[in-house]
């Protein structure tokens, strides 16, 4: 019986005689122990040979007069100085061919080809792995599959897993064949899948070949490669990764064995048994977590990152309708149609009122958000959110303010951001579901009816207030006109330099929003002390009547009732710090804005510099709404508002305080399109006018209205206009558009003036905007010290401040106080060079303890303000000082996360490091 003969390529020859004609550079006949590859399409090439090119001829033969021939008629077809090679394969035994054939032949002898000794020297390797000498289709592989540049060199031994690996690299574009090592895993193999050409040039391998790296893989990689192939070799490596995502959620769901059924008619023969079927599934959706993960991160490139996964996820729900296994994975925690299962569930809550239907939308609130798509579907989950805050907003008492001061202060505290929500849900969601948008077109409907009873009570306080309100008389309130007296006139102080910000139109929703995307480590807030007992809040000031620029913006700037455009407003601003014997400088729409090359102009730059006083005005929100349109995504966020994000980093560069403020606010136009304007007489802005007031009308007269006759009737409901349509008006009598907020900023680090303490984000934020219904126990609300609280009017109407859970009510000591009082602690505070006092760090321990572990790097200086009497000027600083104190060893007690914005204590640890008996180990 006759053996089988090896196969040589052309590779192999090229190798072969490479090695042997640089001895022998005379023969032209080489003699091959092997037979010709049929795949082999060249059967005339040339070959490198000592620094020349020989052309190379095989001929495959099997008989010895056909070799004979072939050679005579090499001879016999090349010229004179013909250096040509004929290489003959085939399968006659060596003892056939006549001694005066071999005599012309290189060794005189047939070559054996050895193609393990050919791949070793490929690589520039001594010796192969003995396991690779048996696997002919690894050696015939690598013979095929050299790179044009060569294989890489590998030093004495070529091992099997690096020679799988290049091969991995040059036939599949599985990595660099160069590289000495591959990070192979479920992640890159399904990344793998995802590439236009990969899996179709696994396709192209022969068998035996996917065979060999279809092993390889499954002891590498796990047990789902194989599956993953599989589908590659079919042509289907796309949908690797969606279907194992599929049979995850399916394997989950009520019905296995239907699910596993309709799988089996989706994986086809890819799915040997139902064995293989769970670890694919695992590390599918272990390979997609990770890429969310990588889509979530701060670092990532946000737009692919999101659009790979968003692709997969979409590509599994398709494949899922197809098999009609939709309504089977619709609870699961990772597919798209999961994520809208679950929100269309928190929209039908939301039309629910009465006791229990906020618990019911929190409870499917916390069920979306504990879906992995939450986070990559933040502008939706967010939505959602805002949604439950409203609906916690409604399920509130109605605020029943006695005075306009405290219905402007409550507006800023409370309805303001309820303003904001309506804003955030009017845009609609993210996913354009129906139902999920006719969910928030009830709630904003349901919040609006609330919105204008808060509105029509507060027209009626303010028509009888206005009678007679002047700075002389306020009634408690803060008037626009005094704006800069009560709160940019300390800041200047000592020689301070408030730079005042006039954003026109900025309503409180807009204000909130502002001041919560700034960065806490550049800006501290502040606010005036509050008697004891009461809650520090925000200022809010009342805006002259009607409620426009010419007259709101005027006063503001002269600090009395004014009336008059930029010259006035200059000349009066100049004057009113000119009796404080400050210089001032007032700088207008276009006259901020830099050169090209610069961000703002030269003259601005110098008057920061100085030690003048300096107010910007900033048209952006009000000549947007008289544009007709409403920011561009419908709110305004701090980076939408004209060269702010340039103004506020050039006041911190040069240790400028900020007000920010503005001259009155404004209303959106939420009405349905093809809505008209009021037919009424004596029309002179679009909300305000002369003549009788009807419903939705208040009749305002006194003092603060400053037009002819100190007379107007002016709009309260917000679906009255009297002009064309814009995306926002003022110039009413609603809530909106008197209340004037006011943002009070020192740099980190800066001054606080005496009478003032810290706003921390926490204390910003009304109980109903929170996570929970307990998160008010989690704000610190901090109060100052009697010795600095100034007198405010007797009906000012501030909330009382509710005890902290942090509070000693009895002989037992706080978490704080044992803290302090441990040994540990009085060791570590001898390393500790200007340590805070032990009542700060009690105070800041116990706020931390009773917020659950986090606060910001402001709530927590606050508590140590509130205990000691003493400004911390510095929070993120007063936050790096705990950590020197509390972090023995290096042991995180309490650090800063989220980039700095974030106070965290972890309270297990505290315990192990300063109260167990034993102390730190």
């Amino acid at each position: 019986m006759t053996a089988t003969r090896p196969v040589a390529g052309r590779r192999a020859v090229e190798v072969l005689l490479q090695t042997e004609l640089k001895h022998a550079p005379d023969r032209r006949l080489v003699l091959v122990d092997a037979v010709w590859d049929p795949e082999e399409k060249d059967t005339e090439f040339t070959v490198a040979v000592g620094g020349g090119h020989r052309r190379v001829v095989v001929s495959d033969q099997h008989s010895p007069l056909g070799v004979t021939d072939a050679w005579h008629r090499h001879l016999a077809g090349g010229a004179q100085d013909d250096d040509s090679v004929l290489v003959v394969t085939g399968t006659v035994p060596p003892e056939q061919l006549g001694l005066d054939l071999r005599a012309h032949a290189v060794r005189r002898h047939p070559l054996p080809v050895d193609r393990a000794e050919i791949v070793a020297q490929l690589f520039g390797a001594a010796d192969l792995d003995p396991r690779m000498l048996g696997e002919h289709w690894l050696l015939d592989a690598l013979l095929q599959a050299e790179p044009l540049d060569g294989w890489p060199r590998v030093g004495a031994v070529l091992t099997r897993d690096r020679a799988v690996r290049a091969l991995l690299g040059a036939r599949l574009g599985l990595g660099d064949p160069a590289s000495d090592t591959l990070d192979l895993d479920a992640d890159a193999l399904f990344a793998w899948t995802r590439t236009p050409a990969g899996p179709s040039l696994y396709a192209a391998l022969p068998k035996e070949e996917q065979r060999g790296l279809e092993t390889w893989l499954a002891r590498t990689v796990g047990p789902a490669a194989p599956t993953l192939l599989t589908l590659a070799a079919e042509g289907r490596g796309g949908d690797a990764l969606p279907l194992g995502v599929l049979a995850s959620a399916a394997l989950g769901s009520r019905s296995v064995d239907a699910a596993g059924f309709a799988l089996g008619t989706l994986f086809g023969p890819a799915l040997a048994s139902f064995d293989t079927l769970r670890p694919f599934a695992d590390a599918a959706t272990g390979v997609l977590t990770r890429w969310i993960a990588q889509a979530e991160g701060p670092t990532a490139p946000a737009g692919a990152a999101r659009s790979r996964v968003v692709a997969v996820l979409e590509r599994a729900d398709r494949l899922a309708a197809d098999a009609r296994l939709t309504d089977l994975v619709r609870g699961d925690r990772l597919l798209p149609s999961g994520y809208l299962g679950r929100l269309r569930t928190l929209a039908a809550c939301l039309g629910s009122r009465g006791e229990g239907a906020t618990a019911l939308a929190e409870s499917a609130l916390r069920d979306l958000e504990a879906h992995q798509l939450a986070a990559l579907y933040a502008e939706s989950t967010e939505t959602a959110r805002t949604a439950v805050r409203l609906m916690r907003w409604l399920a509130t008492a109605p605020p029943s303010p006695e005075t306009v001061g405290q219905a402007v202060r409550e507006h800023l505290a409370s309805s303001g951001w309820a303003d904001l929500a309506i804003g955030v849900l009017a845009e609609g969601d993210a996913s354009r579901d129906a139902a999920v948008g006719e969910a928030y077109r009830r709630l904003i409907g349901a919040a609006r009816e609330r919105r204008a009873a808060l509105d029509a009570r507060f027209a009626g306080l303010l028509a009888s207030w206005s009678e007679t309100a002047c700075q002389q008389a306020n009634g408690g309130a803060l008037l626009v006109e005094d704006v800069l007296a009560r709160t940019a006139a300390p800041l200047a102080q000592g020689g301070g330099r408030p730079l005042i910000l006039v954003l026109d139109g900025m309503s409180a929703d807009v204000a909130v929003r502002i001041a919560g995307e700034l960065d806490r480590r550049a800006w501290t807030e502040i606010v005036p002390a509050a008697v004891k007992g009461a809650v520090p809040l925000r200022q809010a000031a009342v805006s002259m009547l009607p409620s426009v620029t010419r007259v709101s913006r005027a006063s503001l700037l002269c600090g009395r009732p004014s009336e008059g455009g930029q010259s006035a407003e200059r000349a009066g601003f100049t004057a009113l710090w000119r009796k404080r014997h400050r210089g001032a400088h007032l700088f207008h729409k276009g006259g901020y804005e830099g050169p090209p090359g610069h961000r703002l102009a030269p003259e601005l730059v110098q008057a920061l510099a100085s030690d003048d006083i300096v107010g910007v005005i900033v048209n952006t929100i009000d000549d947007a709404l008289a544009d007709g349109r409403e920011g561009t995504s419908g709110r305004w966020a701090l980076a939408d508002i004209g060269k702010l994000p340039d103004l506020l980093n050039a006041a911190r560069d040069y240790g400028r305080p900020v007000v920010l403020v503005s001259d009155h606010g404004h209303i959106v136009d939420r009405t349905e399109r093809g809505h008209q304007p009021a037919d009424v007489p004596g029309v002179c802005g679009a909300r305000w006018r002369t003549g009788e007031a009807h419903d939705g009308e208040v009749a305002l007269s006194g003092p603060r209205v400053l037009t002819d006759g100190r007379r107007i009737t002016a709009a309260w409901r917000d679906d009255l206009r009297y002009t064309a349509r814009q995306a926002g008006y003022h110039g009413g009598a609603s809530l909106a558009e008197v209340t004037v907020p006011v943002i009070t900023l020192v740099p980190t680090g800066g001054a606080v003036p005496s009478g003032w303490v810290l706003l921390p984000p926490e204390s910003a934020e009304p109980t109903w905007w929170k996570e929970s219904d307990t998160a008010a126990e989690s704000a610190v609300e901090p109060v100052a010290a009697p010795r600095e609280a100034p007198q405010p009017p007797s009906d000012t109407g501030e909330p009382k401040a509710r005890p902290t859970r942090g509070a000693v009510t009895s002989a037992r000591l706080t978490l704080g106080q044992r803290t302090v009082r441990s040994a540990p602690y009085r060791t570590q505070r001898e390393f500790v060079r200007a340590a805070p006092s032990e009542k700060a760090v009690e105070a800041a321990l116990d706020a931390l303890d009773a917020a659950g572990g986090k606060l910001s790097p402001g709530a927590v200086a606050a508590a140590a303000q509130v205990a000691t009497g003493k400004s911390q000027r510095n929070p993120a600083r007063f936050a790096t000082m705990l950590e020197r104190l509390l972090n023995i060893d290096g042991y995180p007690v309490l650090q800063l996360v989220e980039s700095g914005r974030t106070v965290q204590l972890d309270r297990a640890l505290l315990s192990q490091q300063f109260l167990s008996p034993e102390g730190p180990a």
